[in-house]
């Protein structure tokens, strides 16, 4: 099962990205020294990757482990090290070593001024995340939610 939020909603997370990406290339066309110019081409590709990373914000979960993808980091939790997914919204989780752990999920948290529709959206996909957690894996199926 997929769950996906408009075109919009997912240009605008990368949005974060691809502003000063544009801003870095126009100066690197500008730049008449090396130095500049390499500087803003790495800071241009810097944000591309920030833009497409952005774009692919969410969250992917089967019956033995969840994949979270954030704005730095993709992090894969084995199911049974999952304990909860507060309110903020974070997946608490036990590592390895025993060790307490929170992962965000940048991809549900809501702000003041989105659509009332995606809120909703978020507001349920979180809710099928938290009946997943409860089950103990759900089914067996793949799930995949990719949101904001």
């Amino acid at each position: 099962m997929e769950e996906t939020l408009p075109t919009r909603n997912r240009l605008a997370n990368s949005g974060l990205g691809v502003v000063p990406a544009v801003v870095g290339l126009v100066y690197a066309v500008q730049a008449e020294q090396g130095a500049p110019r390499l500087l803003a081409v790495l800071a241009v590709l810097g944000f591309a990757a920030l833009a497409v990373r952005g774009y692919r914000l969410g969250v992917t979960y089967d019956h033995s482990r969840i994949t979270i993808r954030g704005y730095s980091r993709t992090r894969v939790i084995d199911r049974d090290r999952v304990k909860e997914v507060t309110d903020f919204p974070a997946v608490r989780w036990t590592a390895r070593n025993g060790r307490e752990r929170w992962t965000p999920l940048t991809a549900f948290i809501t702000s003041t001024g989105e659509f009332p529709a995606t809120r909703i959206h978020k507001e349920h996909a979180l809710k099928k995340l938290r009946q997943w957690v409860r089950r103990g894996g759900g089914e067996r199926g793949r799930a995949k939610t990719a949101v904001r």
